[in-house]
């Protein structure tokens, strides 16, 4: 979570001066909020997908170490992948927000 939080809000200081003048442009806080959260669910999306491709994979090799669980239980799977999306979404929450309500003139000012 807090790496996810650092790379996102560490993309929306480098992309200050866009949001800048898209806010300035007209641009609504939902939409720029919407455009952020975008990019966040498809790292998360990401994430998941080859990580649950090599949880799948290595499932053989750590079945030793599941205690009362089979080593493919869907459930499992299921909800550690809804857990992870969860806390991606949060994380990527706070700076999409915080880029929403960044006031333009502010942001044009710095360039």
């Amino acid at each position: 979570m807090i790496g996810l939080y650092g790379v996102i809000s560490y993309n929306i200081v480098r992309r200050r001066n866009e949001i800048g003048i898209r806010l300035a442009l007209g641009a609504e806080q939902g939409r720029v909020l919407g455009m952020v959260m975008r990019e966040v669910m498809v790292l998360v999306a990401g994430g998941l997908a080859l990580g649950l491709c090599a949880a799948a994979l290595t499932t053989r090799f750590v079945a030793s170490l599941l205690y009362g669980l089979k080593p493919n239980d869907p459930v499992t799977f299921t909800v550690a992948a809804a857990v992870l999306a969860a806390v991606g979404g949060i994380a990527g929450y706070l700076p999409a927000r915080r880029a929403s309500r960044l006031d333009p003139m502010a942001a044009l000012r710095e360039e």
